[in-house]
């Protein structure tokens, strides 16, 4: 079984994380001191990384996007079975260096890797692999700068946006252009960009009503009608929406930047009352006659953003900033927001508001235990502490940057408790593999699965699926 090959234009990495733009064939075609040839196959594709190999079959050991180089030992006696399983394990292109083996490229190669859709370069004998290798990490820096300049400078037009008199129809229209494609506010149907065919259009909806809703998930992703759709929730249950032709590496970025600025410019401010609740309270020191009847959300709030910001998204006056986080509380029942995460109690009468405080801390600590924007106090038992949308929102969070493949080998390896053999037996792969793919998983997870703790807990992730 092929190696799951990364999004062409995108790779894979931490769900919400900046990822490295690939380098494109065009851009290695026109380094003169490489003196590389497009011979075969489409001359578009993005490089994430190049490895030389000359084994009849190195697909075991790619993860996708890779430039594979080799002198001609690997596809000798077999060229379309070579080719065609390198298309099948992702790789973005095949080159092909002339002498010491072979004078010029193969005739039945080319052929095949027409006939499978895989580029093929021709590199000249002056030119050493590793010169290849140090190019496209070059031009991979080269690239990430530009990214990072392009996503710090749409950050700041973002800001000026909101600081106009009409912010959130600029900071919509400052969001589109900046991501080249369409945005949607929902609900209320604002939208600025190109308008969308009706696939994407109606995907992008759905998205929109996903995350809006109470138990949803803060973000969502798809793809429709030739667009990448994404939607982010905001407060009071309102969503934004972006849909592109391509992705870029800092889109994600920019669009949680955006989705910050909108939580803040279209979340009520509270009326009075709270003020006037906090007010007799102080005076009278009864929490009880000082609040109506509710019911009343604790919250145990962490991030990085502005507590005033972050009460008013929550519709509330009542804070209580503190070195470590901010605690609140809320008659509106809360969502989650970007840029912070949340802890919330059980709704409860003002007269409980102490085991509420209570339950919020417990909360937020199994929030940040599972990486999930907000976490809800839960009954008690097991099944209530770790009820199902907190362990399927721990399970997408855990597991975000692992594709298909790779979850089904890290099931199936931890199945069989770390057996490399009978878990290549059962997938029907070779032991060499389970290991590259269950070390692909360490480094994309950020975590020991030697570990124990870990085990268990990426067990408990993978049975929520």
């Amino acid at each position: 079984m092929p190696a799951t090959p990364r999004d062409p234009e995108y790779g894979n990495g931490p769900a919400g994380e900046p990822l490295t733009p690939p380098v494109l064939l065009a851009s290695l075609l026109a380094d003169r001191e490489l003196g590389l040839r497009h011979l075969a196959g489409p001359a578009t594709a993005g490089v994430h990384g190049v490895h030389a190999s000359e084994m009849p079959d190195p697909s075991p050991y790619l993860l996708g996007g890779e430039l594979l180089l080799t002198a001609g030992a690997g596809p000798a006696e077999d060229p379309d079975g070579y080719v065609a399983r390198l298309a099948g394990a992702g790789a973005a292109a095949l080159g092909f260096g002339v002498a010491p083996v072979h004078e010029e490229v193969p005739a039945a190669l080319a052929e095949a890797c027409a006939r499978h859709g895989l580029p093929l370069l021709e590199v000249p004998p002056r030119t050493p692999f590793s010169a290849v290798a140090r190019a496209v990490g070059r031009l991979t820096a080269e690239a990430r700068t530009r990214e990072l300049r392009r996503t710090t400078e749409a950050q700041q037009a973002l800001a000026a946006a909101a600081a106009r008199p009409d912010p959130v129809p600029a900071v919509l229209a400052r969001l589109a252009a900046s991501l080249g494609g369409s945005v949607a506010l929902w609900p209320g149907g604002r939208t600025a960009g190109p308008e969308l065919p009706a696939p994407a259009r109606e995907a992008l909806s759905a998205l929109l009503a996903r995350v809006g809703r109470e138990g949803g998930p803060a973000t969502a992703t798809d793809r429709a009608g030739g667009h990448h759709l994404a939607a982010y929730a905001l407060a009071g249950r309102a969503s934004l929406g972006t849909a592109t032709p391509a992705r870029a590496p800092g889109d994600h970025t920019v669009a949680s930047v955006a989705a910050v600025l909108l939580t803040l410019l279209t979340a009520e401010r509270p009326a009075g009352a709270e003020a006037a609740a906090l007010t007799r309270l102080l005076l009278d020191g009864d929490p009880a006659a000082a609040l109506t009847a509710g019911p009343w959300y604790a919250v145990h709030a962490r991030g990085t953003g502005d507590p005033q910001a972050l009460a008013a998204a929550l519709g509330t006056v009542l804070l209580d900033p503190h070195e470590g986080g901010v605690r609140l509380l809320t008659d509106r029942e809360p969502g989650a927001l970007p840029g912070w995460r949340l802890g919330v109690s059980a709704p409860t009468a003002p007269d409980a508001l102490a085991a509420a405080d209570a339950q919020a801390g417990r909360a937020l600590q199994r929030a940040e235990a599972a990486r999930t924007p907000l976490a809800r106090h839960a009954d008690a038992g097991f099944a209530g502490l770790v009820g199902r949308a907190e362990a399927r929102a721990h399970a997408e969070a855990l597991l975000g940057p692992l594709p298909p493949a790779l979850r089904e080998t890290l099931r199936a390896w931890l199945a069989h408790h770390g057996s490399w053999d009978r878990t290549a037996a059962a997938l029907g792969i070779h032991r060499n593999t389970v290991r590259q793919r269950v070390a692909r998983c360490a480094v994309l997870l950020e975590r020991d699965p030697d570990d124990p703790d870990v085990r268990m807990e990426l067990w408990f992730a993978l049975r929520q699926e």
